[in-house]
This record gives structure tokens, sequence and C-alpha cells, in this order.
């Protein structure tokens, strides 16, 4: 696979492409040649990856609810794409606990609505489904979580996630199963992701931005709680192999669920992550106040053996560089956002080179 050659005037549908995640992969699949088009409902943030990056320019877009099926099915009826990354959701746990019911809705309708969508989609080739690895039914175990372990969730957001892929697991069972002419699916589950460009409420990167540009004190709640903290282009580089795969597999119907987590080195506590990124914004400073009130757990991690083994992909960067990425990438905004495309795009060209220095073949350009 080289994902580096495939994409090209591929016609490729995003939803959620005005968010964080959703940004980085519009870009990057405008680089490497495809035609997109965009399903979202508004800008999520201001500021904004999409905006900063004046995206909007350069694609086609639908501002669309995901909630709202006969709209949903009207933009792919329109776009004809031949790849869909379904990335749309609402993505925050704070925002879960105060909205329970938008969160089922959009995570769990907002599935259906796509896959019901993806049904009548004829020229169709394949769809890759963005869940979370929040999915799973966590016991907080030392190991990293595999495809086959038990899904579940012990807050809304969780478990909204853990009946989407089962909504995506029923779907391919009921309809897509031996039908030559259904598109391939496959689900994801990525861990914490981080880089530059997000400004979501509730997330640590932007929270310590907020703080340490206007000089303020930053709060965190949960300072020994430990995430794989991973660059947004480790878990894209997988959905675009996977994508890949899907679309050139000889089986009638594939369905199928990969995890994307980053490597070993960079599962680190909350705390470490604010120490770390402290040497890029040293005036910074912090301070602990635990919610007693929001249950989140304190460790979850990823085994990603079966995508290094099926797809060939792995997880490059390691935890300072990672870090390293997102603060310069927040310091080429923060110092006027000149020339934040070209960066940005440097940014991926230096990723494909990580992976190129490990010889992984969907960078290699062969």
């Amino acid at each position: 696979m080289s994902v580096l050659n495939f994409f090209k005037d591929k016609r490729v549908l995003v939803t959620g492409n005005t968010g964080f995640k959703g940004s980085w992969l519009t870009i990057w699949l405008l680089q490497l040649g495809a035609k997109v088009a965009g399903l979202s409902v508004d800008i999520p943030t201001q500021p904004s990856l999409y905006a900063a990056l004046n995206l909007e320019n350069d694609i086609e877009q639908y501002w669309e609810d995901l909630r709202n099926p006969d709209s949903v099915k009207a933009a792919f009826a329109a776009f004809k794409p031949d790849l869909v990354f379904h990335l749309a959701a609402q993505p925050i746990v704070k925002t879960a606990y105060e909205q329970p019911h938008l969160t089922f809705e959009t995570n769990v309708m907002g599935m259906v609505n796509v896959l019901e969508a993806i049904r009548e989609a004829e020229q169709l080739q394949a769809a890759v489904l963005i869940t979370s690895d929040k999915c799973y039914e966590n016991v907080e175990w030392p190991y990293g979580y595999r495809e086959i372990d038990h899904l579940g969730g012990k807050d809304p957001y969780s478990a909204s996630k853990g009946c989407a892929e089962l909504v995506a697991h029923a779907y391919w069972h009921s309809f897509f199963t031996n039908n030559e002419h259904m598109a391939k699916l496959a689900t994801t589950r990525a861990g914490n992701v981080i880089g530059g460009g997000d400004w979501a409420v509730g997330r640590l990167i932007p929270d310590i931005l907020r703080a340490w540009v206007k000089e303020d004190k930053l709060i965190i709640r949960s300072p020994h709680a430990t995430r794989p903290w991973q660059h947004v282009l480790e878990p894209l580089s997988g959905y675009l192999c996977l994508a890949e795969d899907l679309a050139k597999s000889k089986q009638q119907a594939t369905s199928k669920a990969y995890n994307f987590g980053p490597r070993e080195d960079t599962v680190k506590s909350v705390g470490q992550v604010v120490h770390e990124f402290a040497q890029f914004w040293p005036q910074g400073q912090w301070a602990v106040e635990e919610n007693k009130n929001m249950k989140e757990a304190s460790l979850l991690k990823l085994d990603c053996s079966k995508a290094r083994h099926e797809l060939n992909w792995q997880a490059v960067m390691g935890f300072p560089k990672t870090i390293e990425f997102t603060a310069q990438w927040y310091q080429r905004y923060y110092q006027g956002n000149a020339g934040l495309k070209d960066f940005t795009l440097q940014q991926i060209d230096q990723y494909v080179e990580f992976a190129q220095a490990r010889e992984l073949a969907w960078a290699l350009g062969k």
C-alpha cells in the first residue's frame, strides 16, 4: 500500500470536517490530490483549524445536521463519494454529562444516518467509521485493549461510542454481508489525540493554551490520569491505510475494527504532559483542582497489534516529538498566523519522513 498515490483524484467525503481531526484529515487528503467534500453542521470552535487554514475555499462544503437523515442522504447523493471518513460526533466528555440526549442522538443516530446513506451510495468503495478508544468497557487494567474486548461505558460519552460500534456491527451483518454492491466498512478506535489547531473546551492542550496565552493559571482536574497521547497525524495515517486496504479488498464485504494508538513511550499522566508542554511556554503556571462529580478513567490504552500485522501500520512519533510538533504549531499561530497552511503541510511532510525512516509501506510512495 502507498496512500501517497492511492488518493489522487478520489472523491472523498469527510463528515465532521470542520473539527480538529477532520480539518487535519482534509488538508492531508487535499495534499494527496483527492477531491474533498465536507459535511458538518457548523464550525465547532472559535478559533478553529478549519478557518485558520481557509479550507472552505478548497473543498465542497455541505452545512448539514448529522441528525437529519434526509440531509445526510442528500449530501451523499450530490457528491457521489468514492470513499467516506465518518468523524462527525459530539466529542467532549464534559458536554456529554451536561447534554446526554444530544450526545446519544448525535453519536448513535448520527451513525445510523450515515450508514443509511452508505447503503444507497452504489458507487462508494469504502467507509472508515471513527468512534473512540472510550468505546471499550474500561476496567482500568494495565494491558492494552484489543478489538475483541468488551464494549461499554460508565459515562454518557463512552456509552454513546460503544453504542455506535454496535450499530455499525449490526448494519454490516444485516445489510452488507455477501453483497458485492455494498461498500467495505470498518470502525476505528483511537486514544487522546493532540496537535496544532485544537481549541475544544475540556481538552487538555486547548485548556493549556487558553490559560497560558492570557498568562492565567491553568487548572487541571486529574493530574495522575494516564493516557496514550498521540499526535493527530498518527491515527489519521491509520485511517488512510485502512481506507486503501478496504477499497482494494477482494472480499465481497468486509467489516472490521482497528485500534490506532501511539507508541508505548507516549503513555503519560496529565501532569507529565503539562510539564513537558511548559518547556515551550516557560511562563505557564498550573494548579490542581480535582472534579469529584465527573468520573473519568485513570488508565486507558490500546493494543494495536492488529493494525501492525494486517495493515503494516504503526505509530512513529515518541512523546517529546509529539509535544514539540504541537507546541510549535501553536507558537506559529500565536505569532501572527503567517504561512500557517504551509507550516501545517510541512508538519505532514515531516511526519511522512518519519514513517519512511521506519520503512512503512504506506509512506514509501511505491
